[in-house]
């Protein structure tokens, strides 16, 4: 548990469901063996545990860091559906460096910011807490996602 203190009660409830989606499915690409990590289902459109880790994290710092926190990120979004040779240690990694950022980011958020709309890259003009809605939403479904394709590579085995 962390010591933070948020300005928002209300971003701090949002990180909690957050930081658990992102912790779990980081955890989950830690579990699956390797060649399960980097395998996808027999159907279009699916992805490997590692490209939706990939992207649920760039997802979540997009969101947070510079929609929601106005701070300039590089992100490539599409090249995050581009299945590479990384590893479960490399996203936990990631993780590790991200989390303090993120949460440091939204303990930051006072009501107003909450309120106040912000300009997303693909939504338009929304307010602040709808970002949000859109991070846990985005992290919960590939959560999902990913345990489904674990599940289906173990049946495979």
């Amino acid at each position: 548990m962390s010591d933070t203190r948020f300005t928002s009660p209300e971003a701090a409830s949002f990180w909690h469901y957050i930081s658990s989606s992102l912790g779990r499915l980081v955890q989950l690409a830690e579990t699956i063996a390797p060649d399960g990590f980097h395998w996808s289902p027999p159907a279009s459109s699916t992805n490997s545990i590692a490209v939706l880790v990939t992207h649920t994290l760039g997802n979540a710092e997009e969101n947070i860091i510079q929609t929601l926190c106005g701070q300039t990120m590089e992100r490539c979004r599409a090249g995050e559906f581009v299945e590479r040779l990384s590893t479960a240690d490399e996203l936990l990694e990631r993780w590790q460096d991200l989390r303090p950022r993120l949460e440091s980011a939204l303990a930051q958020l006072t009501p107003f910011d909450m309120d106040n709309e912000r300009l997303h890259p693909r939504r338009g003009s929304i307010p602040g807490r709808e970002v949000l809605i859109v991070v846990a939403r985005h992290a919960a479904e590939h959560l999902g996602q990913a345990e489904l394709t674990r599940d289906l590579w173990n049946a495979t085995r």
